[in-house]
C-alpha cells in the first residue's frame, strides 16, 4: 500500500473560503480523495483535502517556520 502524506481527515468546524483551482489540480484532488478515502475508509469530498494539505505544507516548510519565528522574536 502506498503511504500518503495525509491521514484521516478530522471533522472540524470549517471557515468558508472560495478558491479557483486549475482543472488539472482539481482532477488530481479528486483522485487523491479517492485513494485516501480507500485507505482510511472515509468518503471524502475533494474540497476537504485542501486545508490539511496546506497545513501539512506549511508545517514542513522550514523557510516558513524560520520566518515565522523571526516575526515572533522581539527586536531591540
Amino acid at each position: 500500500m502506498t503511504k500518503l502524506k495525509l491521514s484521516a481527515i478530522p471533522d472540524d468546524k470549517p471557515v468558508k473560503l472560495t478558491v479557483e483551482l486549475p482543472a488539472g489540480v482539481h482532477r488530481d484532488l479528486i483522485d487523491y480523495a479517492r485513494v485516501l478515502g480507500n485507505q482510511t475508509d472515509q468518503k471524502l469530498e475533494p474540497s476537504r483535502l485542501i486545508a490539511p494539505m496546506i497545513a501539512r505544507f506549511m508545517a514542513t516548510d522550514r523557510g516558513f517556520s524560520k520566518a515565522r519565528s523571526d516575526l515572533r522574536t522581539p527586536r531591540s
